[in-house]
């Protein structure tokens, strides 16, 4: 839920219709390769018990249990995101974020990041709830800001 591993974004070139270069670099962290080998082992370890002889079937992906080597290239080969990616535009006051408390872009007027790019980490858990209070203290803070005439 934590992964230690992080990717990047960057821009292909200076035209605005050109995708981005996107690189999530996944596993490429030591610590995140080994928490996923450590839970494969485990499920694998519950699947193979006892309770689970009637209705098991035949192994779809058949992995042997004690070869690290085979777990980790089929980790390698299978693992992927569940879509929540967090981070890309980061909130804070370091050289590394990109939008302000307010949910401004730093050095651009009247530009805001409303969405889970500006969460510094991702959280444990589904992104969904916290995307709607960022989304309604987004509401807030544009409603104040016209008010104000900023």
């Amino acid at each position: 839920m934590r992964p230690k591993s992080r990717g990047s974004i960057t821009l292909k070139n200076s035209d605005p219709r050109s995708a981005p270069l996107i690189d999530p670099n996944y596993l490429s962290h030591p610590d995140d390769l080994k928490i996923m080998l450590a839970g494969l082992k485990k499920t694998l370890s519950i699947m193979q018990s006892p309770a689970f002889d009637k209705i098991r079937g035949k192994m779809v992906y058949p992995l042997d249990i004690n070869n690290d080597e085979q777990l980790i290239e089929f980790i390698r080969q299978t693992a992927d995101t569940e879509y929540h990616p967090v981070g890309t535009c980061k909130m804070g006051q370091d050289e590394m974020a990109v939008v302000n408390t307010n949910l401004q872009v730093h050095g651009v007027s009247k530009l805001r990041v409303v969405d889970a790019s500006i969460m510094p980490t991702i959280i444990t858990g589904n992104t969904n709830a916290p995307v709607i209070a960022i989304a309604e203290k987004a509401s807030d803070l544009i409603k104040q800001s016209h008010k104000s005439g900023l």
